[in-house]
């Protein structure tokens, strides 16, 4: 659990504790461990056997969890995407950047993205991808470190620089490639120099051959609530090229869908 996230948390006196279990059971199910056994849960969300039964058995009551009859074991139910339906035909957010999507996707015939951060990670709330289909497994709902990504620099440098470096003191700086920075001091120039440009470019720091230009959305007051993104490759443009290329298209896009 982020250090961010622990604090916050250790701190709320109005945090209702049987809500944050309940869902710590539902976010123990994942890609890794699409389906658990009762004490397989117990342990991922650590709880005891009681507690985790009892949340279980609410959970799949409720229909946000499937239980296998031979097997035994739980896994997540149909039930649990329509939060991320209700989230994405609700949003204001992806509303408005819908048509901005999509316009830019046609314009570039490039994979584009709208993301937002949540703790130390960006989230995909929308994603329309090209015929040119980078293979890395990104779909809508995926969750990436920030510290190594265009869209999080370029959510990172609309923050003070206080509020970034808490971020990027919380993430784990894990070196994904060669090109992977993770000095922390060496990332917060990087920051600042998105700021001043107004676009964050980064390449193969996550998987090798990707490259990836990032512009901030922002809200009232100047405030970041997104970043617009485009993902292409290496094999198919140089990185100057990407900078050359997309860089005044991804601020006026960021710029379109942003409130201020």
């Amino acid at each position: 659990m982020p250090k961010i996230e622990t604090k916050a948390r250790a701190s709320d006196s109005l945090m209702v504790q049987s809500v944050a279990k309940a869902f710590r059971v539902l976010e123990a199910f994942g890609p890794q461990v699409p389906s658990m056994t009762l004490s397989e849960i117990a342990q991922k969300s650590e709880l005891d056997l009681s507690a985790a039964q009892r949340f279980t058995h609410t959970l799949h009551r409720l229909g946000y969890l499937d239980k296998d009859p031979v097997t035994r074991q739980f896994s997540l139910s149909i039930r649990a995407l329509d939060l991320a339906h209700h989230y994405t035909r609700s949003s204001p957010l992806v509303r408005q950047a819908m048509p901005v999507l999509q316009h830019l996707s046609k314009e570039t015939e490039e994979t584009v993205n709208l993301t937002v951060l949540d703790r130390t990670d960006i989230v995909y709330v929308a994603r329309i991808q090209s015929r040119h289909v980078l293979s890395t497994g990104v779909t809508s709902g995926t969750r990436l470190p920030a510290f190594c990504m265009s869209p999080g620099r370029a959510i990172l440098s609309r923050m003070t620089p206080e509020e970034a470096r808490a971020i990027v003191d919380a993430s784990t700086l894990t070196r994904f490639t060669s090109a992977t920075e993770t000095d922390p001091e060496r990332l917060m120039d990087i920051i600042a120099g998105v700021r001043e440009v107004g676009y964050a470019a980064c390449f193969e720091e996550l998987y090798h051959g990707d490259a990836s230009i990032a512009a901030p959305v922002l809200g009232p007051g100047g405030r970041p609530i997104g970043a617009v993104s485009i993902a292409t490759s290496l094999v198919r443009f140089t990185r100057e090229e990407v900078i050359a290329n997309f860089s005044a298209l991804i601020i006026a896009a960021a710029r379109s869908v942003s409130s201020n």
